[in-house]
Formats: C-alpha cells, structure tokens, sequence
C-alpha cells in the first residue's frame, strides 16, 4: 500500500526507473549535437558544453520525474512540467547565446 498522495509509487525501484528513462532520455538527445558535429561544421560543440548540456538534461529530467511522481492530479503536473519546461527553455537560451544578459562587451 503506498502512502504518497494520489497512490503512485516512491518506492526505490520505481526511482531507479525512473532514473534510467532520463539518463537514457539524455544520451539519446545529445547524440543529436554529436551525429551533427560529424556533417556539418555548423555544429560545433566542445566537451564543456556537452557536460552543461548534460547537466541541464539531468537536472530538468530529474525534476520532471519527480513532478509527476508526486504530484496528485493531472492538472497540477501539467502545470509543474510547463514551468519546468519553461524555466529549461529560459537557461537553455541564456546559456546558448545569452538573450537576457549579457556580460560584458
């Protein structure tokens, strides 16, 4: 019997599912940059910025699976994941070409 709200499972096994689909989620995205990098010259990543990107797919993957692990209903998840998401796309941008501040000259 689980004591969570909405009775969706936090025991270890479902953490380390869960934990599986975003780092394999993860692989699988920045593999895009990488095949790319071998077509193209316009993609040019460093290892610096695979490890930020990384980091970020992690970090934001992570967060996503516990939203939807713990909070109750539909509408709040849909709203936990669109903040989220949003906060994702905001760093993403900045770190990328620095929309919103920049510093120096």
């Amino acid at each position: 019997m689980s004591t969570m709200i909405g009775g969706h499972g936090g025991n270890a096994h479902g953490s380390r599912k869960g934990l599986l689909r975003v780092v394999l989620g993860t692989a699988a995205i920045l593999l895009v940059p990488l095949v790319a990098m071998q077509f193209t010259r316009e993609v040019n990543w460093t290892g610096s910025d695979f490890l930020v990107a990384a980091v970020l797919l992690l970090g934001a993957g992570s967060v996503l699976d516990l939203l939807l692990r713990r909070l109750p209903n539909r509408r709040q998840r849909l709203a936990g994941a669109g903040l989220l998401g949003l906060a994702f796309a905001y760093v993403w941008a900045e770190l990328a070409v620095g929309i919103f501040f920049h510093l120096g000259s």
